[in-house]
Formats: structure tokens, sequence, C-alpha cells
């Protein structure tokens, strides 16, 4: 996406807002946005722009998901601009990105991020409630449909052509049968919830507070998914000793504070086989960034990512709880 100019955005505001719009200024963070600060009265507010109109619908639609420890931005507004972008007006939460935060604060951000995923958990689903709830995403007929479905080079998804390029290094080839093996045995102990999934809490998608202790926004839902919840634990796991060091000292043991809630320990199935699903996932989400890094032609990113799936598949499931070591025992880890 060709990525709107500072005079071009303070154009299109001019128009819209009859030029009340002030102060505008670039946001970081949105590998496939662009988002933009801006003031309309007394009322702070960001524009985003983007290729797909129905990621905007999801984020207004993911409005209904809000609550005080999952706050969810609201969406004023979502259009097409004269040239064919999507767009979308928020009102402008401040924090800093999660994945920003210091490796001295891991002990505040381990909690706050417990917190946050037992929120998705809590929110319902209504009877009948698709893997796939919004219109961003391509319809799938069960979670463990889309687990598997996320090891094959589909030439509907944004990064196609990973594959002939992985099989044709010695190494990666032998790494990503490895671990597509691995993920088609573990899939079995995956039950088939349908949690609310965000999909991306890290790359600048959640604001926490200075201190670390609140979440101040989640955003740009267009990843969600309704299925288990576990896959946002393990999303951060894989990322954090990549990329950011204070995720990664958060996240030093991920299951823990899951595993002692009250909330998650009186749903009774949500903890079951918890550590061989969170290492499912750990493995399903770091093969499919060896296909994005592929494609994207990063070296560095592949290089890491290879060499962390093969300690996540070495290390096998994180310890887990005496009463729930059956599972992977009985298929073959």
């Amino acid at each position: 996406m060709q990525r709107p100019r500072h005079e071009q955005v303070a154009a299109f505001l001019a128009q819209h807002s009859g030029g009340t719009a002030r102060d505008l200024e670039p946001l970081t963070g949105g590998a496939w946005s662009s988002a933009w600060a801006y003031r309309a009265g007394e009322e702070e507010l960001v524009i985003r722009f983007g290729p797909e109109r129905s990621w905007y619908e999801t984020d207004r639609m993911a409005m209904a998901f809000s609550g005080p420890d999952l706050p969810v931005p609201q969406v004023r507004e979502v259009g097409t601009t004269p040239t064919g972008l999507a767009y979308a007006i928020s009102v402008r939460h401040h924090g800093q990105f999660l994945e920003d935060t210091p490796v001295e604060r891991a002990d505040a951000v381990a909690p706050t991020l417990t917190r946050l995923l037992v929120a998705l958990h809590r929110v319902p689903a209504s009877p009948g409630t698709p893997v796939m709830w919004h219109p961003a995403g391509a319809p799938v007929r069960s979670w463990r449909e889309l687990i598997l479905a996320r090891l094959v080079d589909d030439p509907g998804n944004r990064v196609y052509g990973w594959r002939a390029v992985l099989d044709a290094d010695p190494k990666l080839r032998a790494l990503s049968a490895a671990v597509c093996d691995r993920v088609r045995k573990l899939v079995a102990a995956c039950p088939e919830r349908r949690d609310l999934i965000h999909g991306d809490l890290l790359h600048g998608n959640v604001l926490v507070s200075p201190d670390c202790h609140r979440v101040q926004a989640v955003i740009s839902w267009k990843n969600s998914l309704r299925g288990d919840f576990l896959y946002d634990a393990a999303w951060c796991s894989v990322w954090g000793p990549v990329f950011y060091p204070g995720i990664a000292a958060a996240t030093t043991d991920p299951l823990s504070g899951l595993l002692q809630d009250p909330e998650l320990r009186a749903d009774q199935g949500a903890l079951v086989d918890a550590a061989v699903r969170h290492h499912c996932y750990e493995l399903q989400i770091g093969f499919t960034h060896l296909g994005w890094s592929i494609r994207t032609w990063n070296q560095e990113h592949l290089t890491a990512t290879a060499e962390l799936l093969a300690e996540i598949l070495e290390r096998g499931p994180l310890p887990r709880p005496a009463s729930k070591q059956t599972t992977a025992d009985n298929i073959g880890m």
C-alpha cells in the first residue's frame, strides 16, 4: 500500500471536517495501515488508512467487547477515500506499545498481560459462533482446521510462495517437516473452544500505561478469531524472544499466571492439557513466520525464527500440572 503523505492527509481532513482538524501528526506502528493523530474541537482522534475497509468494520464490531481490562477505542466512522483507500476515524488513546515495555518492568507487565488474556477469555460467545467471526477473514469450519490450514502455502494469503523457497534449503526443509509433524500430532489435544482471540497482541496493537499496570487500548482486530484463548499466550511467548526483550522477560513462564487465575480454573476444561495446546500453537505461529520472513526477504527474521523454532521443538511443552500430563505422552512427544 502506498502510504498517504502529510499534505494528502491534511487535505482530506480539511475537506472531511470542514477545516476544524488541526495538530496533525503521524503515528508509529502498523505494518499495513498508516495512522495519524489530530484534534477536532476538544477531541483527540486518530485516522487510519489501509487497503481493506473490512479491517476497520471489524474494529467497529470489536467495540462490543470493550471492558475495564479490554479497552477498545470507539470507532466514529469508517469509509473510503476518493482514491480508493479505506479509512477509519476513532478516539485516540495514549500509552506505550506493549512490546516496547522495558525488561526492568517485566514484573508489572506479566500480571497486566494475564489480565488482558483473561479479559479476552471472558467475552462470551453466542451459540454457533464461527471461528472467523468478522468480515476481514476467510471462513473456516473449525478451530483445528484453521491451525492445520496455516501450515499450508495458500495462494489466497498475502505471503504466498514461501514453500518452494523453504524446501530448497535442506536445514529449513528438515525443520519445517519436524514442526509440521509435531503440530499435526498435537492438534488432537486442542479443543474446539470459541474464546475471543485478538491474534496480534504485539506489533503496535496494545497500549499500556507508563507504569505498565493497565492496558490503555487494544486496537486492530483484523486478525481476531474465535478459538482457544491460549493462542494469544503462545503468540506473546513466541515473538518475545525473537524481537522484544521486555515481553520475553515477562513471559519466561507464560502459563503460570493463567494456570493460577481463579476465573480460568473455574472454567471446566479451560486448562486441560494447557501446556500441550500452548506448545502446538507456539510451533504453528513460529512456522507461519518462516513463510512471512521468506516472502518479505528478511533474512535476519528468518534466521532468528528458525533458531527459536528449533529450540521450542527440542524443549517440548512447558512444565504442566501433574494431573494433566497424559496427553503429550499418549501422542508420542
